[in-house]
Order: C-alpha cells, then sequence, then structure tokens
C-alpha cells in the first residue's frame, strides 16, 4: 500500500489567510523552523498508479499539482479513480468542486455526507461520469482498487453550517454518519485515516490495536489552545476533535494501544507541535507519534514486493 499525504494542516491550512498567530506568521516568512501545509487529505493507492483521495478540501487543485503521482498521463486523464469524504464539512468536500472537468470517479460517502455534498453547487459533477455510491457503516466496500474500505463511526458532530444557532441544541461528541474513520485494508493489514475524532471509546481503542498506521486528528495540542491564543472562543472539544495532550488527549488515550505507526494529521495552525523545534513537538515525538507534512510518503512493505 502506497500513502501520499496531500495536506496535513485542519481548515485554514498554515498560514492561514486571516491569521497572524506565531505558527502562521513564521510560515508567512518561510521560516526553516516550520513547513508550510494545506488542509488534510490523504491519497492511497494499491499500485502506485490508481489512487483514491480521502478527503476533498479546497486545496486540492493544488495539492494534485505538488503530487507528480496525481498528474495526467495523457491527454484527458487522472490517477485519481475515486474520493471518499469521512465527514460533510466543507474542509472534505469542497474539492469536488475542482474535479468538476468531465472526468470519471466514484464518490464514497455516507447518507448523510452524500446528502451535503449533493444538489446545489455540486450539480456541476457530471452524474452520467461521476457514480455517487453510498456506503453504510460498519459495511466493506470493495473499492475496486485493490484495497477494501469500511467506514465506522467516530465521535464528532455536525458540519458547521448545519449547526443550530441554539448552542444547546449541538450534539458534541455524537456518533453517526456524519463524522466517521475509515479503516483500509488489505492481504489481512489494516490502516486507518480519522481527521477528526471528539473522544476516545472502547470500542475504538478495540479497533485500532494491532493497526499498521493510524493516520489520527492532531487538530490541537491543548483542548483550549486556541481560547488561550486568543483566536477563538471554541475549545477543540467544541469544535468536535480531540487535543493532543492531556487526560483525555490522544497520545495517553492510545498509549497502550499496539499501533505500529501513529501519524497525527488535520493539525491547526495554532498547534505548537507544528514547530520542529518546540517542547511540544519533541513530547509528541517521545509518545511514538509522527508529525504529517505535505508530500509524506510511505509504502508498506509488501507494496515493495
Amino acid at each position: 500500500m502506497r500513502f501520499l499525504v496531500l495536506g496535513s494542516a485542519a481548515g485554514g491550512g498554515l498560514p492561514q489567510w486571516n491569521c497572524l498567530c506565531e505558527n502562521c506568521r513564521l510560515a508567512y516568512a518561510n521560516s526553516p523552523r516550520i513547513k508550510r501545509r494545506s488542509q488534510a487529505s490523504l491519497a492511497v493507492s494499491a499500485n502506485g498508479e490508481d489512487w483514491m483521495i480521502l478527503s476533498a478540501t479546497p486545496d486540492l487543485r493544488q495539492q494534485i499539482i505538488d503530487n507528480p503521482a496525481l498528474h495526467p498521463k495523457s491527454l484527458r486523464h487522472s490517477p485519481v479513480k475515486a474520493v471518499f469524504a469521512p465527514n460533510g464539512d466543507i474542509d472534505n468536500i469542497a474539492g469536488l468542486l475542482v474535479m468538476r472537468e468531465m472526468q470519471p470517479f466514484t464518490f464514497f460517502a455516507t447518507e448523510a455526507v452524500m446528502a451535503c455534498a449533493s444538489g446545489g453547487v455540486f450539480g456541476v459533477l457530471n452524474a452520467e461520469l461521476v457514480a455517487r455510491r453510498t456506503v453504510k457503516l460498519e459495511e466493506p466496500v470493495d473499492t475496486g482498487l485493490g484495497f477494501v474500505i469500511t467506514p465506522f463511526v467516530t465521535p464528532g458532530k455536525a458540519p458547521l453550517y448545519t449547526e443550530s444557532a441554539d448552542e444547546a441544541e449541538i450534539e458534541l461528541g455524537a456518533e453517526g454518519e456524519y463524522t466517521v474513520g475509515l479503516e483500509i485494508a488489505r492481504d489481512g493489514r489494516h490502516f486507518y485515516y480519522m481527521p477528526s475524532c471528539a473522544r476516545m471509546t472502547d470500542a475504538l481503542r478495540k479497533r485500532l490495536d494491532g493497526a499498521e498506521i493510524v493516520f489520527f486528528d492532531g487538530t490541537t495540542f491543548e483542548d483550549d489552545e486556541m481560547i488561550r491564543l486568543g483566536l477563538s472562543r471554541k475549545t477543540a472539544w467544541r469544535m468536535g476533535h480531540m487535543a493532543m495532550n492531556g487526560v483525555k488527549g490522544s497520545m495517553r488515550e492510545l498509549a497502550d494501544v499496539a499501533i505500529k505507526r501513529r501519524v497525527f494529521i488535520h493539525i491547526n495552525n495554532s498547534n505548537p507541535a507544528l514547530l520542529c523545534d518546540s517542547p511540544e513537538r519533541a513530547q509528541v515525538e517521545a509518545a511514538g507519534w509522527e508529525i504529517s507534512f505535505d508530500g509524506m510518503a510511505i509504502e508498506t512493505a509488501e507494496a515493495l514486493a
């Protein structure tokens, strides 16, 4: 299996267009202490030629340009054969609009997410060329690309643009079809893409035990990080994400789970672990985690055989 990180940042990327926090300031200045990042997306392939994109971000066109593996090989061609959206946030579906130039591919999503990406402006996707496959939780999907994907419940929340104006009506940590994790399986080996996860559960720990690779939600380092920096009034929990650190943070919650390779993805511009020389980066790496970056490529052993 081949995995290519097209984007590693949370919504807005790094630097974010309207932000001058310390990380963004350094990124604007091209500091060697930090890498610029686009919004989180992962490309997956079993043969290095045919690819599925997990999360179609608003940055998708540039992400394709930046990664030669996804370049067309003839007059009208694309190695991108499918897209799977794990939730209905703009960060995961807006990139579909970049793919409107009459190119066949298959779009996979749960019923709730499919509804978010259907009708209206998404009508620009030619129904005769773009096959839409609605998937169900816990039902394996043969992608036709040499691997199977199974969507599973990940605690989260509904997309921001669907939230009620009444804060009391917003269900945080909800388990449903709006936010799912994706299990990628091939030859008895399992890999996971989980860019959004509000909390850890016993069911998730059991599922991830024995995983080859887990690409996991790394939005903030601390739950109240954005509040302390004056960037937002929301905690990571309120946004539908776990923090890396803390009693309920992902590093501690997954510390005793047998995962061969742990990679943080969907990292917010506020997160100090983005700085290569920060104590937070050192803490993350000491805990056995990696900080993903745009262009990060991983090939598993069987792909090289």
